[in-house]
């Protein structure tokens, strides 16, 4: 199980740099919204609210939690995966010319 964590970290960094780019400025650029600036602010605080709230849960579950749950499923089929013995090569029968 240790084994598959060092092998995971390098492609976790490749696509969590992409991921960031475009998830980091999300919430912030709802902030306003849910802080109820601007005009008709008051109305509009729950909306933003709701946004920033959906968007951060959806970060953690992406960034986090789906390659977590990914490297449990991996090590929980292996342990159930059962092998089938081979049975052990029988010797073949020698062949007698015909007479």
């Amino acid at each position: 199980r240790s084994a598959k964590v060092p092998r995971l970290a390098p492609g976790f960094e490749k696509r969590a740099r992409g991921r960031l780019r475009t998830l980091r400025p999300r919430p912030i650029e709802a902030v306003p919204i849910a802080l109820g600036y601007g005009a008709g602010g008051e109305a509009r605080q729950p909306l933003g609210l709701a946004v920033v709230g959906g968007l951060l849960v959806s970060q953690l579950v992406t960034l986090y939690l789906t390659p977590v749950y990914y490297t449990y499923l991996s090590s929980l089929k292996s342990m159930f995966r059962r092998r089938k013995p081979v049975p052990p090569a029988a010797e073949p029968e020698p062949v007698l010319p015909r007479l």
